[in-house]
């Protein structure tokens, strides 16, 4: 394989960034900062979704618990789920989508920078909106998945799934913003030399979940402007009782709903596939099986919804169609875990944190894939559906699986966001401790729900079978507490005092590692001319086979600005922000229409004024100043 044809004329950065403060950050563009920003947003999310999963099991650790009432066992598992989910894994995701697309193709920058910061401050506000109401006991109650009738005003009269309504329509702005922002970065902006067949994994997993993500969105975006309808308008979208159809929306939820599975997972399966051949020393097994199951999954994906439906009786003729269709949807997937096994098999393996994390992702995704195959067939779905057995296989798919992929990806890019190491002996108290954790809060769910432990009940009485179980699963959330608290605590203390790293520490083969680290503002100095998947590893007449440099090699050379480059970078602006807060004040209007409807559209058009002023000034500000 042959390398870049140029090597960079730096390797490290030791500088201050030339903006610093507090309205550097609110008026960034830059998408390593995003992804920062990302990152410590969705990591705070995470924490709060795993408190609220504590106090669930707190509630379930004995019978007839008496810590939370009914009410707000609700608020708090639909918070858990939709915290999880849309504030915390998307996010940090999207991290790592941020961070990395643009050094991994050879970019400067994203397509569209301005659109990606606001994408940013649209999801950070849409999940302050979001969760705030649960201070005043008015979180949204009707479960991460918002059943239809039961959410409309009918059932819930009160202001509490109107914010989940609005809340996730603002989320889904951000999810769509970002998501044609990185399909036209990827398609447009990658090196000389950059096939799509060079592509790093990674990139390749992100580009298909961007159109998962455009394709998906709109979707439950349809449904929930229906929900929103009903509540605020008096329409009758849902409402049984004049004629709707009970179903309509099972039907358009689980349309967006499993191909969200696939958006939570991917993103950990390509970072996986980047941690695994680094530290096995060899190219990743079956490059283009790799990339084409991806896309497979991405189309399959679109084809299985109804087999969370088995039980709502839409006939033997619908059911065996999304059996069969679950059942091809695992064969991409496990091609994915038989290549991560031979990426592994004769290698040089090294188990540095990152790599503990990888293979765990490959066994704890295996568990839970397992018995999501069980649930194709739909006779033993209909007895598992709506029992702990299926909170067991998902929190295997989304901890074990996406959980412990990012962290994979946390560990492996640390030093080159941040320019420092994360220290390997916390991170070995952060990995065993929560795989010990994670195994002993979802392993025992399998054999209460196949006991019959219902799921969203509050209570349980003894003697049904559950009360081992119940306890097993809440001491292990205990651990998994205290293991992620050593992960927070590794990644504080690392941020400003961790080992300083190297521009490759680990010896990887791909473009993001050729530049400094941390990156300079405009990443490449001169566009690399890529011709080869591993551009860092000569594997020819047994030569070196990485290209690795230490930190005491590197320090003290001097980084270029971008001025000294003549490199034309995005201005800085405070737009976007300005832009996202008017849409949450436009959406947020409709939270008064109960109480005075000319106070609820006097805010919308405050809202909307705003938004429409931000707006009109972002796009008469240039982006770059041409000299």
């Amino acid at each position: 394989m042959a390398t870049i044809a140029a090597a960079p004329p730096y390797t490290e950065v030791k500088t201050a960034p030339s903006t610093t403060g507090v309205w550097s950050w609110l008026t960034t563009v830059d998408h390593k900062r995003i992804g920062a920003l990302y990152l410590i947003t969705g990591l705070i999310f995470f924490v709060v979704g795993g408190l609220e999963a504590a106090i669930l099991r707190a509630q379930l650790a004995t019978p007839n618990g008496k810590l939370i009432s009914a009410e707000m066992y609700n608020q708090l598992f639909t918070m858990h789920g939709t915290t999880m989910i849309f504030l915390a894994v998307m996010p940090l995701s999207a991290a790592f989508f941020n961070f990395l697309i643009p050094l991994q193709i050879g970019a400067r920058d994203v397509a569209f920078p301005r659109l990606n910061a606001f994408s940013y401050w649209i999801y950070l506000l849409g999940g302050i909106f979001i969760t705030l109401p649960i201070f005043w006991s008015m979180a949204p109650n009707g479960g991460w998945f918002g059943y239809a009738p039961l959410s409309t005003k009918a059932y819930s009269p009160q202001h509490n799934m109107d914010f989940w309504v609005i809340g996730l329509q603002i989320l889904g702005i951000s999810s769509l913003a970002a998501g044609f922002n990185f399909i036209t970065t990827i398609i447009n902006m990658r090196a000389p030399g950059m096939t799509l067949m060079r592509m790093p994994i990674f990139t390749w997993m992100s580009f298909v979940v961007q159109f998962l993500v455009v394709l998906a969105f709109p979707v439950i975006t349809i449904a929930l402007v229906f929900l929103q309808f009903d509540r605020f308008f008096g329409t009758n979208f849902y409402t049984i009782a004049k004629g709707a159809d009970p179903l309509l929306w099972q039907h358009l939820f689980w349309v967006f709903g499993h191909p969200e599975v696939y958006i939570l997972i991917l993103p950990a399966f390509g970072l996986v596939s980047e941690v695994l051949p680094t530290f096995s020393r060899k190219p990743l097994f079956g490059y283009p099986v790799m990339v084409y199951s991806g896309i497979l999954i991405g189309f399959l994906g679109f084809g299985v919804w109804a087999h969370h439906m088995f039980s709502v009786g839409m006939g033997p003729i619908a059911d065996a169609v999304f059996s069969l269709t679950t059942m091809l949807i695992a064969i991409p997937t496990g091609v994915k875990i038989f290549n991560w096994m031979a990426t592994m098999w004769g290698g040089q393996i090294k188990f540095t944190v990152a790599m503990k994390f990888a293979i765990a992702l490959v066994g704890m995704f295996t568990i839970g894939g397992i018995s999501g195959v069980m649930h194709s067939s739909p006779p033993a779905d209909l007895q598992q559906t709506d029992t702990y057995f299926v909170v067991a296989h998902f929190h295997y798919v989304l901890f074990g699986g996406s959980v412990f992929g990012l962290f994979a990806g946390v560990y492996y890019y640390f030093p080159k966001i941040t320019g420092r190491f994360l220290s390997e002996s916390l991170g070995n108290w952060h990995f065993w401790i929560s795989l010990v954790g994670m195994n002993l809060t979802f392993f025992p769910m399998h054999f209460s729900g196949l006991l019959g432990m219902p799921r969203r009940i509050y209570q349980y009485d003894a003697g049904q079978g559950y009360d081992l179980f119940n306890a097993m699963s809440t001491g292990g959330t205990l651990i998994l507490m205290v293991g992620t608290l050593f992960g927070l605590i590794n990644i504080f203390k690392s941020w400003k005092s961790g080992k300083m790293a190297s521009s490759n520490p680990w010896g990887a083969a791909t473009l993001e590692w050729t530049i400094p680290s941390p990156p300079p503002d405009y990443n490449f100095a001169e566009l690399p001319q890529v011709k080869s998947r591993y551009p860092l590893w000569n594997m020819k007449g047994g030569e070196k086979l990485v290209h690795e440099t230490t930190y005491e090699e590197e320090k003290g050379r001097h980084i270029p600005t971008s001025q000294e480059l003549g490199i034309i970078m995005p201005n800085p602006s405070i737009w976007p922000l300005v832009t996202a807060f008017g849409l949450i004040v436009m959406f947020g209007g409709l939270l008064f229409m109960d109480a005075s409807v000319p106070t609820a559209v006097a805010v919308m058009l405050a809202g909307t004024a705003l938004w429409v002023g931000s707006l009109y000034n972002w796009l008469l500000t240039p982006l770059e100043d041409h000299h």
